[in-house]
């Protein structure tokens, strides 16, 4: 049902981006009992939502790739640049129960047309993408008027000093933790990019690691009816 399509122009673009102790490090932390039981219905709530044709960006290990769900996706696009995540992404295609196709790309240039997916699910991605505003044009250019995006992602802390220490560290997270940047206001990034938010929930409220789950559409084409504080 689902294949892995490795790309030689890919790899050798992307194998910068290539950290395989961090990866074997995410693999073993996101497998323990008491990550999944927090992590697992939280994927599961965002990803349920995809519809229709689907690109997932940063499939990282494929963990998003059960929850996808026949009844509401026609297939799914999964792109990641980092060969060791695609390594352990690859072992999980056959747990998904739709199509999925997985490819080796950046967010900044997505190898698909214009207009193409209905949906797309980002998930802890954006604290490690290099040019976060080029990935979320990149968004906007392959999203269809009136498609989607679902966001999960860790975030810039709210009090001044908790923030200010979230900078004070970033010369650690991303040299240990495949450059992640997780001072950043992503979902201010969002709008600058073009996005408008439709729904904002904050589903974890750690004083240095606030996530939240965003749905998004572009603000070139808004649903009929839009409201910032709707939750999910």
């Amino acid at each position: 049902m689902s294949q892995a399509t490795p790309s030689r122009e890919g790899e050798a673009l992307y194998s910068s981006l290539h950290h395989p102790r961090f990866a074997a490090f995410y693999e073993w932390m996101t497998q323990l009992g008491s990550c999944r039981r927090v992590s697992d219905p939280v994927r599961q709530e965002l990803v349920g939502q995809a519809s229709g044709v689907v690109l997932e960006i940063g499939a990282g290990t494929g963990l998003n790739f059960p929850f996808y769900t026949p009844e509401r996706c026609e297939r799914v696009e999964a792109v990641e640049p980092d060969p060791a995540m695609v390594r352990y992404a690859r072992q999980r295609l056959g747990l998904a129960r739709v199509p999925i196709t997985l490819t080796s790309a950046s967010i900044e240039t997505l190898p698909f047309a214009d207009q193409t997916f209905d949906s797309v699910v980002v998930t802890l991605v954006f604290c490690s993408v290099a040019d976060p505003l080029q990935g979320f044009r990149e968004i906007q250019r392959v999203l269809k008027p009136g498609g989607t995006l679902l966001l999960l992602e860790h975030v810039r802390a709210q009090g001044t000093i908790e923030a200010r220490l979230q900078d004070a560290l970033v010369p650690v997270t991303t040299h240990l933790f495949g450059n992640c940047h997780w001072n950043r206001d992503t979902a201010q990034l969002l709008k600058d990019a073009g996005f408008q938010i439709t729904r904002l929930r904050q589903v974890a409220k750690g004083l240095l690691q606030p996530i939240i789950a965003v749905q998004a559409v572009s603000a070139a084409h808004p649903p009929v009816s839009l409201n910032d504080t709707d939750q999910f």
